[in-house]
């Protein structure tokens, strides 16, 4: 059987447009925003909109494990975007909130967001983009079959 070189397959394509995609936008975030990446900015934007998340669940949003997203939140404390206390109800569990500086962050960031977007799918028809979503739904769909 002649197995085609990974470089060769869809997926490597797939894979290669997500990391141009996050050193285009990490370089147009940090050029506003020194030091914060964009999965920080993901971790604020999702707990600005959903102020109740747990880190379990941020970490299931941005695609990390569970010692990558504590890192990042520990990061992050320290960076002062957020603040971490214990949740009375679940002592487990801890409350995570967004700070001033955070907020800050979230007044800087959507236009940043919004560029990006536009720039990397500039020539892409809203046709082109459904069907792109609907292809990358069915490979979901195909690796997630139980």
């Amino acid at each position: 059987m002649d197995l085609p070189l990974p470089s060769e397959t869809i997926f490597h394509v797939i894979e290669s447009t997500i990391k141009e995609y996050r050193k285009f936008a990490q370089k147009n975030i940090s050029e506003q925003i020194q030091d914060m990446t964009i999965d920080q900015g993901l971790v604020l934007l999702f707990l600005n909109q959903h102020p109740d998340l747990t880190q379990k669940e941020i970490a299931e949003l941005v695609f990390k494990d569970k010692a990558s997203m504590t890192r990042m939140i520990d990061t992050m404390v320290h960076k002062k975007y957020l603040k971490r206390s214990m949740n009375p109800e679940d002592r487990r569990r801890y409350k995570i909130k967004i700070t001033d500086k955070g907020k800050d962050v979230l007044e800087t960031l959507p236009p940043i967001i919004h560029h990006n977007r536009n720039s990397s799918l500039k020539g892409i028809t809203k046709n082109e983009l459904n069907q792109l979503e609907i292809i990358l739904g069915k490979i979901i769909t195909n690796c997630t079959k139980k």
